[in-house]
């Protein structure tokens, strides 16, 4: 059985098992109704209700399997656990793209990955032989990926570490002019570094700057975001549009077992030595999680 699993979701929340703790909390994109019974619902280890943890907030941290990663997940502010599970696919997509990068070009394909957070993205390209570049904006969430990289057996991997503005950042390397084979990024809606982000004001000069670091063939280029209005059409036209590469866009989405689908957002891939992204099949719907 694998460690993440959306059990149910509607009337605006969904039921999640990270490992052995079920939570319980908003899902705005959840307009439909549930499908499991009030008694499927009504005993959550952890549970997110009017800005707070109303159920489980001083619990221990504990571990999850995500492919060869081991991630931490702990109660955390917004209502997050450290690991978004919508986010396995493009991970997946990962580890074939840098696999392939490092085989085509005879060397470990240097990759930058903005908006990084507990590093789910930068350790799956480094398991796949890949030099990475870490950047998040939080102190805190910085170390909370380099504490997953302990648990992940990749403490001593190739990846810098480093908690600044994506967008200052990206800007210094492009005056170094320096050279990235590949790069991702998640982007949030609204965030606050030098200056506050909007993803609508901000996003296309970032790319326009990641160009001047990417070149207009890269290995691997990865944009998701969460954003209503941002699906995977408009985040590819995007990268074809900024970066010149062909690319494919696909919904972020969980299926749950109860037989219901969560979108959460969206993504877009490609460049030299990335696949199309995989769609994702429904499950079959069971009773019970």
């Amino acid at each position: 059985m694998p460690d993440l699993e959306l059990l149910d979701c509607g009337d605006g929340r969904r039921l999640e098992r990270f490992g052995r703790v079920l939570v319980d909390r908003p899902a705005p994109g959840a307009t439909m109704p549930r499908r499991l019974s009030a008694a499927d619902w009504a005993k959550p280890d952890l549970r997110w209700s009017k800005g707070g943890w109303v159920r489980g907030a001083a619990a221990d941290s504990w571990p999850v399997r995500v492919g060869d990663l081991t991630l931490e997940c702990r109660p955390a502010s917004g209502g997050q656990v450290g690991v978004f599970p919508e986010h396995a696919v493009t991970w997946a997509w990962l580890d074939a793209a840098v696999r392939t990068a490092a085989e085509r070009l005879e060397r470990p394909p240097e990759v930058l990955s903005l908006f990084a957070y507990t590093g789910g993205a930068t350790l799956t390209c480094a398991r796949a032989g890949a030099r990475v570049t870490h950047v998040d904006s939080s102190r805190p969430a910085v170390a909370w990926a380099r504490q997953n990289a302990a648990l992940s057996r990749l403490a001593e991997a190739p990846v810098r570490w480093l908690a600044e503005d994506a967008r200052a950042y990206v800007r210094r390397e492009r005056r170094r002019g320096r050279h990235y084979d590949g790069v991702i990024l998640d982007p949030p809606t609204y965030g606050h570094g030098d200056g506050a982000w909007q993803i609508d004001a901000d996003l296309p000069a970032l790319l326009d700057d990641l160009l001047a670091l990417c070149g207009a063939r890269p290995s691997l280029f990865l944009l998701s975001a969460h954003t209503l209005g941002y699906d995977g059409e408009r985040l590819a036209a995007m990268v074809r549009e900024h970066i010149g590469v062909g690319a494919d866009g696909a919904p972020l989405a969980l299926d749950s077992r109860a037989g219901n689908r969560l979108d959460l957002g969206a993504w877009a891939c490609g460049g030299v030595h990335g696949p199309k992204p995989v769609a994702r099949k429904r499950p079959s719907p069971a009773r019970r999680p």
